[in-house]
């Protein structure tokens, strides 16, 4: 199989036991699969790659928007938790 100059290469599989590292979403745009004959379309394959890819980015970015508010929120009780105990030290 000759493969175009221009045409990306795979993006390799690791297959770790008990460790996979989350997808990014160009590792999904930039997934490419061997062609063979009476394959899938190549279009069509790559308009959903594309799709998941971009759910994919939209997850991500609000799992990082709730881990800051946690942060935040973690802090600010924190902060509450030690203006309690030191109000009742001084009464």
């Amino acid at each position: 199989m000759t493969r175009r100059p221009h045409a990306p290469q795979p993006t390799p599989i690791h297959k770790t036991p008990g460790h996979r590292t989350p997808l990014r979403p160009w590792q999904v745009r930039d997934r490419c699969f061997n062609v063979r004959r009476r394959g899938l379309d190549p279009v069509e394959i790559r308009t959903f790659l594309h799709r998941v890819a971009d759910e994919l980015a939209v997850a991500q970015t609000a799992l990082v928007a709730v881990q800051e508010e946690n942060v935040r929120i973690k802090n600010a009780l924190r902060a509450w938790q030690s203006a309690q105990s030191a109000n009742r030290r001084y009464r």
